[in-house]
């Protein structure tokens, strides 16, 4: 990493703390724009349960609209936390360092958001209370517990504990450099939340021990939501489309492409929005364009493998599924952008050096891949259900209605507003972590030659 300047401890508090004690207009303009879209959605999420499901588009056979496409998006936006953060963490990759924090918030916040969309979903909500408290016995009704999506919670919960223990273990240390910086009740808050932290050799060892263990334990939880998410498609045996042994990986993996290509988005806006040129250069998403050209290339080839195992078996509504996806406007349309946005341009772009080090085309591959991804998501779902075995004499197409558009831009909208808003009380880039970068750089003279002051095993 050549292009890092040299900082004093001093400067890099000013600057990762400086949101904290005082914002510009310029966030709180954002902050407002957000919240306003976020209470559009809240209102059209308000309206769709006071009048019911029929204010969506949703119909015979199409159970499975927007809400379920992006209750799967933003599962997938998920695994950047980990990927970013606990496996670089294991592997040592320096260059994760001010990606890390802004990748295990996006996943706590992309969790959150997406367990509100089946909730809302169900169109009464309060009935969800059925899954966990079943109310009505005289008719003998119970969750049917083999189902996968009765294992959704679980996996989901289980993944949000997780990634709010690895946020707030890897937060301790820059809570006590708040608290050492605050007064009154602010004080008294950070003071509880970083448990006494004083900075001594010991407790630096616990905090590195904590967050190794933790990188290592949420690896099975990462791969294994998405994997159970495949599930609720793969074991319904009565949609062909979906029922295939590789859609665990192949959601995985596309989570992953998702995922790491937002936080390359979010990274590159809040450098913008703080003016964090210092911290988050062009070596970085250099390298994570580097890592997003393998894993573009990994999905790719699950996506063909899932592609041709449909078309090889030759059963009837399978290949009048894959027909529709790929040769029926507005599918075709639909399917065409989808594999331009989400895997030809951004590869095409990210081998160019220029471009991997470019934070306008970073900007721009990035956002595509996520257009990309969320059409992907939609037409697994919506012309699966279209042409579902069990209605083929009802097959029926799906339109969206205002609605459904409101509720989903408004979670666009709401996941970062949460994020500016932990920015507000909470460092988005880890001090600590970029002052132990430094300490990493440091270089000593011993007689003519400089040498690197820490050698490392790795």
């Amino acid at each position: 990493m050549q292009e890092a300047k040299v900082l004093s401890y001093r400067q890099i508090n000013k600057d990762l703390l400086g949101n904290i004690f005082k914002s510009s207009n310029r966030y709180w303009l954002i902050v407002g724009f957000l919240t306003i879209i976020v209470l559009g959605a809240f209102a059209a999420a308000g309206y769709m349960i006071n009048r019911g499901l029929w204010v969506t588009g949703l119909n015979r056979p199409i159970f499975w609209g927007f809400m379920i496409t992006n209750f799967v998006f933003w599962i997938g936006i998920s695994h950047a936390g980990v990927m970013l953060s606990a496996i670089l963490r294991l592997s040592k990759a320096e260059w994760r360092r001010p990606a890390t924090r802004a990748a295990e918030v996006l996943t706590i916040f992309s969790l959150m958001t997406a367990v509100t969309m089946p909730i809302i979903h169900t169109g009464r909500p309060w009935r969800t209370l059925y899954w966990a408290f079943p109310f009505d016995f005289q008719r003998g009704i119970w969750p049917d517990v083999r189902s996968a999506l009765v294992w959704d919670p679980s996996a989901i919960n289980t993944y949000l504990t997780s990634s709010i223990m690895f946020v707030f273990v890897a937060l301790i240390p820059d809570l006590a450099v708040l608290r050492d910086r605050s007064t009154g009740l602010r004080r008294m808050i950070y003071t509880v939340l970083s448990m006494g932290w004083r900075g001594s050799p010991r407790q630096w060892k616990l905090q590195a021990i904590a967050g190794i263990l933790l990188s290592a334990l949420i690896l099975p939880v990462f791969v294994s939501v998405h994997s159970i998410v495949s599930f609720d498609f793969s074991m319904t045996i009565s949609v062909k489309a979906w029922h295939s042994t590789i859609f665990a990986p192949y959601f995985v993996i596309g989570a992953v492409l998702s995922g790491v290509s937002g936080v390359v988005t979010v990274m590159i806006f809040i450098r913008w929005l703080f003016n964090w040129e210092d911290y988050i250069r062009r070596e970085h998403i250099d390298a994570l364009g580097r890592l997003l050209i393998v894993i573009a290339l990994a999905w790719f080839y699950f996506f063909a493998l899932e592609f041709m195992f449909g078309i090889y078996g030759q059963e009837g509504d399978e290949l009048a599924t894959r027909h529709m996806q790929m040769f029926e406007p507005p599918w075709s349309w639909l399917f065409l952008t989808f594999i331009i946005t989400a895997f030809f341009i951004p590869l095409g772009l990210w081998l160019f050096r220029d471009v991997r080090r470019s934070f306008l085309w970073m900007t721009i591959t990035t956002l595509l891949v996520n257009v990309g991804m969320w059409l992907e998501r939609f037409l697994i779902i919506v012309p699966g259900l279209a042409r579902k075995q069990g209605f083929t004499g009802t097959w029926h197409t799906y339109a969206p209605s205002a609605v459904e558009i409101t509720i989903i831009v408004g979670t666009f909208a709401m996941v970062l507003l949460l994020f500016l808003l932990f920015a507000k009380v909470f460092p988005l880039i880890p001090l600590f972590d970029i002052k132990e970068g430094q300490v990493l750089k440091d270089e000593i003279k011993i007689g003519r030659r400089r040498v690197p002051a820490v050698i490392r095993e790795d």
